[in-house]
Parts: C-alpha cells; sequence; structure tokens
C-alpha cells in the first residue's frame, strides 16, 4: 500500500499553489515524495510558500505566472520542463470568482473568471500533455472544481453566474478529457470542494455562514486537512483504475 501512495520521483504542478486550498495540497504531495512546484501570480505570496513548506521539509520551487496571461503559458511549461524537470502530476487549482446580479454582472468579470478557470486551465493542461506526459505515456492530472459546478446557488445567496458556469465546464471538461485519455495512460479527476475558509471565500462566509452550516449534514466548514487525502489518491498509482471523476468534499451538502 506504501508504494502506491509513494509519489517520489515525481514532479508536481499545483497552480495557485501559494496559499488556501492549492498549498494545502503541496503538503500532502510534497510530505509522499513529489518534488513540488508551485505556480501562483504574486511573487511574495510563492517566497511565503516556499519557506513554509521547507519548514515541513519540502523543497518547492516557485513561478509567477498568471493563467489570464495566456501568452506565457507554454514558456511557463517549457522552463519548468527544463529546470525541475518532466511533469507528472498536474493540479489545476488557480481560480477566480465574482459575485454579481446577473443583469448587472460586468463582461470583464465575467471574462476574468472564464479566462482563468477555463481558458488558463486548458492551455496549461494541454501544454503539459503535448510536452510531457503524452511523451511519457503517463500522467495524473487533478482539476480543483467546485460543488457550484454541481448544481445552482441558493437565491438567498449572493449570485455568482460567471463562477458557477466556469466550474460546470471543468466538471465536464474532466469527463470528456478523462475519456480521450483513458488508453494513454493519463488519468483526469477532479475534487468539488464544498465551502473552506479561504482567501476567496471570505466575503461570502462573512455574511453567509450560518446558512450554509444550516445546509451541510456535518455542520461544518472544510479545514485546511480536509482535500489532502483525495489529492493524494488522485495524484497517485492508488488511482490507476478511476478516471473522469468528480468527487464532492462538501461534508454532505450535495447529498440532501
Amino acid at each position: 500500500m506504501k508504494a502506491l501512495f509513494d509519489l517520489s520521483g515525481r514532479v508536481a504542478v499545483i497552480t495557485g499553489g501559494s496559499r488556501g486550498l492549492g498549498l494545502q495540497i503541496a503538503e500532502a504531495l510534497g510530505e509522499y515524495g513529489a518534488t513540488v512546484v508551485l505556480t501562483a501570480r504574486k511573487q511574495a505570496e510563492l517566497d511565503e510558500a516556499k519557506v513554509h513548506l521547507a519548514g515541513l521539509g519540502i523543497t518547492a520551487h516557485v513561478y509567477a505566472s498568471d493563467l489570464g496571461q495566456f501568452d506565457a503559458i507554454d514558456p511557463l511549461v517549457e522552463r519548468i520542463h527544463a529546470e525541475v524537470g518532466s511533469i507528472d502530476i498536474l493540479v489545476n487549482n488557480a481560480g477566480a470568482t465574482w459575485g454579481a446580479p446577473t443583469p448587472e454582472h460586468p463582461l470583464d468579470a465575467w471574462m476574468k473568471v472564464m479566462n482563468v478557470n477555463v481558458n488558463g486551465l486548458f492551455l496549461i493542461t494541454q501544454a503539459v500533455l503535448r510536452r510531457c506526459m503524452l511523451p511519457a505515456g503517463k500522467g495524473r492530472i487533478v482539476n480543483v472544481a467546485s460543488v457550484a459546478g454541481l448544481q445552482g446557488n441558493d437565491p438567498r445567496m449572493s449570485p455568482t453566474l460567471a463562477y458557477n458556469t466556469s466550474k460546470g465546464a471543468v466538471v465536464n471538461f474532466t469527463r470528456a478529457l478523462a475519456a480521450e485519455m483513458a488508453d494513454k495512460g493519463i488519468t483526469v479527476n477532479a475534487i468539488c470542494p464544498g465551502y473552506f475558509p479561504t482567501k476567496m471565500t471570505r466575503g461570502t462566509l462573512a455574511y453567509g455562514e450560518d446558512l450554509i452550516l444550516s445546509h451541510t449534514p456535518m455542520h461544518r466548514l472544510g479545514t485546511d486537512q480536509d482535500l489532502k487525502g483525495l489529492a493524494l489518491l488522485l495524484a497517485s498509482d492508488a488511482s490507476a483504475y478511476m478516471t473522469g471523476q468528480n468527487i464532492a468534499v462538501d461534508g454532505g451538502a450535495s447529498s440532501v
């Protein structure tokens, strides 16, 4: 069993890995031996994450990059490949959100969410497939979607049409790419988190936490440990016969 979860010698890229869920996933993969590579927009936050991981005995490589800047994605993957090694695991975690009633939703905000959550995710996945996974004949792609991609919003919560739409796209991106890559040694699965205390959810939790908890059978939010086991499973050989799955981690909220 230990060998099934061992990631020694594998390079794992985590987008949006400098904080929140991405950093938690980096902790898990690094603990089990992966060479961790973090990308995010802000160099200062990446540097802090690198120091944090070093305190846990995990060496991390960091690259400042914005997935909304499409021309920079292929050079980023090429640079990681040259400086760190071929990418075995890609965790598509970077994300953006926006809350606004649909009739007033700004187009530029819609495009920002789509460009990061869908278009940037597609382009970095494409680049990693071309340069690393397809030539190697193996790979693990783990998308961080959301329960927001599996359902609509409670009308008492802030409307987030762009975010819900983008995460719904990630859910079916996962299914479609998994089927395409299934005979090529590459698995594609997604984690669909519920509500976790992060910078992205801070505003929503400030006014809606009680409502969220009332609809969550476990009556709590996610903790900094609750995604790690699933992320490790999907990144490792233990999930070799799993692909195209979108797995909710939400305290049971999507089951009722």
